[in-house]
């Protein structure tokens, strides 16, 4: 007889990072933490992806409907300068972020949490990939602020999205770029003692 599957949780309301669980054959159900990623601070951009990620998981495990389940809790910055940005504030800034980074290297940083609510064990740390952004025209930054999509991502854009093409490479894991370092997960699950084949639906 196989032992039942674990419960698993993700705790952000981003389709991009349950796209990449969901086609690494995981299949977490969605509880949004509600955390205000604006109240809390931290020494550099990559502590702050890491704290940002542990608030998320704290509260999400927190809840009652959580009880027994692995909690997961991402949330990403970019580095820009030693400077953390997350998403824009509005579209005047994401155009301005777009004219700043465009010709540039930046630093995705993605923190990542797990909480196991039946043990009680935690773990957290951060992936890191280098982009480089290509040089989109002030037209056509416009015509993608205009799309709304940079309003939703951290550092305004996305490597799925619109924006792709605006982006020249990146050196790292592609999958912590779009939200959720799968490597990393499986290191992560692997500390708390659970492999992640073991979440395979």
């Amino acid at each position: 007889m196989t032992a039942q599957r674990r419960r698993l949780v993700l705790g952000s309301q981003s389709p991009a990072r349950l796209g990449l669980l969901k086609a690494a054959g995981l299949d977490p159900e969605v509880i949004v933490s509600g955390v205000d990623e604006d109240a809390l601070t931290a020494a550099t951009p990559g502590e702050l992806a890491r704290v940002l990620a542990e608030a998320k998981a704290d509260a999400v495990a927190a809840r009652p409907e959580a009880a027994g389940a692995l909690v997961i809790g991402c949330d990403s910055v970019l580095e820009l300068d030693g400077q953390a940005l997350g998403k824009p504030a509005d579209a005047e800034d994401a155009t301005a972020r777009w004219k700043s980074m465009r010709g540039r290297s930046g630093i995705l940083r993605t923190g990542h949490c797990i909480i196991d609510t039946a043990t009680g064990r935690r773990v957290s740390a951060t992936a890191s990939t280098t982009v480089r952004f290509g040089e989109p025209s002030d037209a056509e930054i416009a015509a993608y602020v205009a799309t709304g999509e940079p309003l939703y991502v951290a550092g305004a854009f996305t490597l799925d999205g619109r924006s792709a093409p605006f982006i020249e490479g990146i050196e790292g894991d592609h999958g912590n770029v779009v939200g959720l370092s799968l490597p990393l997960l499986r290191k992560l699950l692997a500390e708390v003692g659970v492999p992640i084949t073991d979440l395979w639906v």
